[in-house]
């Protein structure tokens, strides 16, 4: 069972979990050339998103790719916070924070 709300620095990403659910620091980086996770970035998870910056796309090819990554389906995921901002908070609902890191490779080596 989660806590209700607790913080984590696990591999330097300040990841928080609270009410059943993770919340996911990111700093995107969209119209890369590939969809891919570059690691850490001031605390947060670094993606890169092939999608341009416009019309939602890039918020919609990061759940995607956390979707996909995590092996959960897509409308576990919600931009917490950041919509409009290439730093977000993503909600993941019912996921432990040792799972999404390790999906997204970013766990403890």
């Amino acid at each position: 069972m989660f806590s209700p709300a607790a913080a984590y620095s696990i591999g330097m990403i300040r990841i928080r979990e609270e009410d059943n659910a993770v919340l996911l620091p990111v700093k995107v980086v969209p119209g890369a050339s590939r969809t891919r996770c570059l690691g850490e970035w001031d605390g947060r998870a670094r993606i890169a998103v092939a999608a341009p910056p416009e019309s939602g796309k890039a918020n919609k090819a990061l759940l995607e790719f956390l979707a996909r990554q995590l092996d959960i389906k897509r409308n576990a995921l919600a931009i917490e916070a950041g919509t409009s901002s290439p730093i977000k908070t993503v909600r993941i609902d019912r996921v432990r924070p040792e799972l999404v890191l390790a999906g997204l490779g970013l766990g403890p080596s």
